[in-house]
């Protein structure tokens, strides 16, 4: 049995890292066309006086979050 080297234990280890960073990225992506179709029914629930909590509970998304969402679009 050969011993690989440094080198090729790195390539190795990048080999299986491309395909889930490639993955990542994509669903990042997906990630962020979500969220700017979630950002405005989040702002319209906190009109409609929706608590945070339960927008949070609905989503998943933090309550800071949602407060920032909420605060930009009544400054904005």
């Amino acid at each position: 049995m050969t011993q690989k080297t440094p080198a090729q234990m790195r390539a190795d280890a990048e080999q299986r890292l491309t395909p889930l960073g490639q993955r990542r990225l994509a669903l990042l992506a997906d990630l962020e066309q979500l969220d700017a179709q979630l950002r405005p029914e989040i702002v319209r629930a906190r009109a409609v006086e929706v608590p945070i909590r339960r927008i949070s509970e609905l989503t998943t998304v933090s309550p800071n979050t949602i407060r920032a969402w909420a605060a930009g679009a009544a400054s904005g």
